[in-house]
């Protein structure tokens, strides 16, 4: 687990796990793939209205994400990351397709394996309709960083909801299932904050948001992906039974400034 510390910025849901995972000392362009790098070609392409930095390290405001990205590691890069307007003791999150060396003075809070999937279908999945998905506001941020503190899915903020494509089933007046989306390295676009209230699991509620999330991307002419841990079977095996498949291994690396 997380140190107390880590768990206050949202990623205390995750495990720390160096057993085999590759170490990359450096990362090229060089025929890679745009999802290979996709927090760098989010900031890039789809969510580049969002992004802060400059042209050798580029990140979310601290208030919507704390995902950072490089075009490769370079000591440039890590100086500039290094020189971001952020909260005392805040992280910042990379994504690679190893686990990355990191310079002084940062410290890794964690580097955790996830797995990348992507649907590659051309229609959405279908399934039950069992709810009324209702599109979340502004005024849903307190209800939804009451359910994905509870649930973690990942990090969420008091501004993650800017990303926008919000859904929820809301039971009774309370929230009680989400999904939304988040990177968007073009043409590909994630599906995330995928959770369900412990009392109302079993009933679909994410399948069905999920499914709205893929027919909506790819309306918009876009691919569908996400992130899930590679521990987390149960989300692994609904994603798979929607129509998603593994891409690729991905490390998540938590850092945070030293004191």
């Amino acid at each position: 687990m997380l140190s107390r510390a880590a768990g206050e910025w949202g990623i205390h849901s995750f495990y720390i796990c160096r057993k085999g995972i590759k170490r990359m000392e450096n990362s090229g362009p060089e025929n890679a793939h745009v999802l290979d790098n996709p927090i760098w070609n989010a900031l890039q392409t789809g969510n580049r209205g969002m992004a802060q930095g400059s042209t050798q390290a580029a990140y979310f405001n601290a208030a919507i994400a704390p995902f950072a990205g490089m075009p490769q590691l370079s000591e440039e890069g890590w100086l500039q990351l290094q020189a971001a307007d952020r909260p005392e003791g805040d992280v910042f999150i990379l994504f690679s397709t190893a686990a990355i060396a990191v310079p002084q003075p940062w410290k890794v809070l964690a580097q955790l394996p996830l797995y990348q999937m992507v649907y590659a279908h051309r229609q959405a999945p279908q399934v039950k309709q069992g709810a009324a998905m209702v599109s979340l506001t502004a005024q849903d941020v307190p209800a939804m960083l009451e359910l994905t503190r509870l649930t973690n899915p990942g990090p969420f903020r008091n501004h993650t909801i800017d990303f926008g494509h919000y859904y929820g089933v809301k039971h009774e007046g309370q929230l009680v299932a989400i999904t939304g989306r988040r990177l968007r390295p073009l043409p590909y676009h994630e599906v995330s904050a995928v959770c369900t209230h412990p009392d109302f699991l079993g009933r679909g509620y994410a399948a069905q948001l999920i499914a709205r999330q893929v027919q909506l991307i790819l309306e918009e002419g876009g691919i569908p992906f996400l992130h899930v841990k590679d521990d987390n079977t149960a989300a692994v095996k609904l994603y798979e039974k929607l129509g998603f498949e593994t891409r690729t291994a991905i490390v998540c690396t938590v850092l945070a400034l030293k004191a």
